[in-house]
């Protein structure tokens, strides 16, 4: 598993983004699709992973993970 892992998430009906044990977000979005994109290119742009937490449960659960480190 790589160093940093940008998790994108869903909190009060906006998608954010945020390093793994970060508790504020760094990015805000109206739809999951931009933070998608923009937790891809900050995971690729840090060489870590990436992971989309699952919301149809709400349970934290992760949906997709994938890993930018070299």
């Amino acid at each position: 598993m790589a160093d940093t892992v940008i998790e994108t998430y869903n909190e009060a009906g906006g998608w954010k983004n945020r390093p793994q044990g970060n508790e504020r977000a760094t990015s805000t979005h109206a739809t999951k699709e931009e933070a998608v994109e923009y937790g891809r290119n900050l995971a690729k742009e840090r060489k870590g992973d990436h992971i989309i937490k699952n919301i149809k449960n709400l349970d934290g659960t992760i949906s997709e993970r994938h890993s930018y480190s070299e």
